[in-house]
C-alpha cells in the first residue's frame, strides 16, 4: 500500500481531518472508531511503518515518543491509578486491520486476560 493510500498516513499528514488527542512531528493519538473498552486511543507514528516486524534501529526515538504519549494520555484520562493496556497488533491472526504501525491504550474497566 503506497503511503497516501494508508487511513493513517492520510490522517497523520492533515489530508483527512480527524479530531487527534495528541499531534507532534513523530506521531498523532485519536480516539479508536470501535473501542474495545471505556478508553480506547491510539498512538500512531507518522512514518508509514506497516508493523512491528518491519521496525528497525532507526525507529526508537518514535517508539520512545509512543510510550511517553501513551503515558502523557493515560494521565489525562485518569487511567494511571487504575491501570490499563498498551498492545500492538501484528498481523491478521493478532486483530490487526489497518498496516500501520500503532500502539492500542486501553482502559477504563478491568480487561482481564487475552490471548
Amino acid at each position: 500500500m503506497a503511503d497516501g493510500e494508508c487511513l493513517f498516513c492520510r490522517m497523520g499528514s492533515g489530508a483527512m481531518d480527524v479530531p487527534k488527542l495528541h499531534d507532534d512531528e513523530l506521531v498523532f493519538a485519536i480516539r479508536d472508531i470501535n473501542p474495545r473498552a471505556p478508553v480506547h486511543l491510539l498512538i500512531i507514528p507518522k512514518e508509514h511503518i506497516v508493523d512491528a516486524r518491519h521496525g528497525a534501529a532507526e525507529h526508537r526515538d518514535m517508539v520512545a515518543r509512543m510510550f511517553a504519549v501513551a503515558k502523557e494520555l493515560a494521565q489525562r484520562e485518569e487511567l494511571e491509578r487504575r491501570g490499563y493496556r498498551l498492545a500492538f497488533n501484528v498481523g491478521e491472526d493478532a486483530g490487526m486491520t489497518i498496516p500501520h504501525l500503532h500502539m492500542h491504550l486501553v482502559g477504563g474497566r478491568h480487561l482481564g486476560a487475552e490471548g
